[in-house]
């Protein structure tokens, strides 16, 4: 009987502290977050040859396998690109931002499933999982983005001291990102059909965002598709601090912050809702 109102009053506590919950288990739970993180992304590449320094090598050879493609082959150019290591430098910045939210937009169908153990606890923050997603994404990020420096400082000979204002523009990112693993996750445990829709979807926002080329150049009913992506806009603010040396559109991305958080607060009462069965099915 106890145990039965422990549990009800437990579901009541989250269901009233959902809008504080989206950045207070950072705080409550920073060890055991670190310690969730350290793990997942040992296991990515436990076993391997170079361990953990694929992290490094991936992009590295992803950048290369672009800049052949791309700029050998298929003689791509980018507006202000005059050859095809500049336009490597252009595509690479978009595809950092899209990485991040694709790889936890990929995991979070069969996250739930995958962590069964932890669903039996009532006490573990099954939100939890979805940060320890975007921080490992993050981790990945990181690793790019050191990539993308190098090559950046080697082909224009400089890198932007803007680039110092790109965390602020992951901020609403990763958000977005966390408030989106939270209702995808919870809804592949109920409808294991998802995961094979989230690959393609992945791909439709792919080709959605001004990635492997600019908006400017879609005529004016495609531009406005492109501006309804989320990413879009990220993807923008990114390229102009990372390669124009432009300030970020401070009111726009402060309009991004907050609705990115409403968004996650609105995601993370989703999940909270929705995990009260996730024992029975799972």
């Amino acid at each position: 009987m106890s145990r039965t109102i422990f549990v009800k009053e437990g579901a009541e506590l989250r269901h009233r502290a959902a809008f504080g919950k989206v950045l207070l288990d950072l705080l409550t739970h920073r060890q055991l977050l670190m310690q969730l993180m350290r793990r997942d992304i040992a296991s990515r590449y436990r076993g391997s040859l170079f361990g953990t320094i694929w992290a490094f090598l991936n992009p590295l050879l992803m950048l290369s396998l672009y800049t052949v493609v791309f700029g050998v082959f298929l003689h791509a150019r980018w507006a202000g690109t005059s050859n095809s290591l500049q336009f490597s430098v252009v595509l690479f910045a978009g595809l950092i931002i899209f990485n991040f939210f694709a790889e936890c937009l990929g995991r979070a169908p069969m996250f739930i499933g995958g962590h069964v153990n932890y669903v039996k606890k009532v006490v573990f923050p099954l939100e939890l999982l979805s940060w320890m997603t975007v921080g490992t994404a993050l981790f990945h990020a990181c690793m790019s983005m050191l990539v993308w420096i190098v090559f950046a400082a080697l082909v224009y000979g400089t890198v932007q001291w803007t680039l110092a204002f790109l965390p602020l523009i992951f901020v609403p990112l990763i958000f977005m990102t966390v408030g989106t693993s939270w209702i995808v996750s919870s809804l592949g445990v109920y409808v294991r059909d998802i995961g094979q829709i989230i690959g393609v979807l992945t791909s439709f926002i792919m080709f959605l965002c001004p990635i492997f080329y600019a908006t400017e150049s879609l005529p004016r009913a495609f531009q406005a598709l492109l501006r309804a992506n989320p990413l879009t806009f990220i993807v923008q603010q990114a390229r102009a601090v990372m390669l124009g040396g432009q300030l970020p559109d401070f009111p726009m991305l402060a309009i991004y912050i907050v609705s990115s958080f409403v968004f996650a607060w609105l995601s993370l009462a989703w999940f909270q809702r929705a995990r009260d069965g996730f024992a029975d099915v799972l």
